[in-house]
């Protein structure tokens, strides 16, 4: 898939999918509900803007090996565990569905806007490490795929 159609799902099939949702549906795994989940796409998002600063959690001596798995087509595997987020998850931080997607889709404007001046700045990520736009861009096109597959967004 290009480049430029992975950004086009990231800004607009997937927050426009996202609303068919109703807060408190539960996907086929893990224990967010939609609402939730919503609000763990725009955290790792903030992520890859900067306004999440992270350091880098993975050993050096695995890092390689995670980057090119992230860099491949390969999807997350159902359940994959996020050492940044707790076993319960928080409670929704907005009062509804409208809210969450709203500010995912600033989050991903804010994304697109901090990496204008270059796209070869990079941003640390807490798994995989420091990533320009493109890199970023696919990271975050395989996390929302795996959600939307989770909610059954997706055929």
């Amino acid at each position: 898939m290009l480049h430029s159609e992975k950004l086009y799902f990231i800004k607009h099939t997937v927050p426009d999918l996202l609303l068919q949702l109703s807060p408190n549906t539960m996907g086929k795994w893990g224990v967010l509900n939609a609402q939730q989940m919503i609000e763990h796409l725009s955290e790792s998002v903030q992520m890859a803007n900067g306004k999440i600063k992270t350091e880098l959690l993975t050993p050096e001596e695995h890092l390689e090996k995670l980057r090119t798995f992230m860099l491949s087509d390969k999807p997350f595997k159902e359940n994959t565990k996020n050492a940044l987020m707790s076993s319960e998850p928080l409670p929704p931080k907005h009062k509804g569905m409208n809210e969450a997607v709203e500010e995912l889709r600033q989050e991903i404007q804010d994304f697109i806007v901090y990496f204008e001046s270059s796209h070869e700045k990079k941003v640390i990520n807490p798994f995989f490490g420091a990533l320009n736009f493109e890199e970023y861009t696919h990271l975050l096109h395989k996390h929302f795929k795996h959600h939307c597959q989770q909610f059954n967004l997706l055929q």
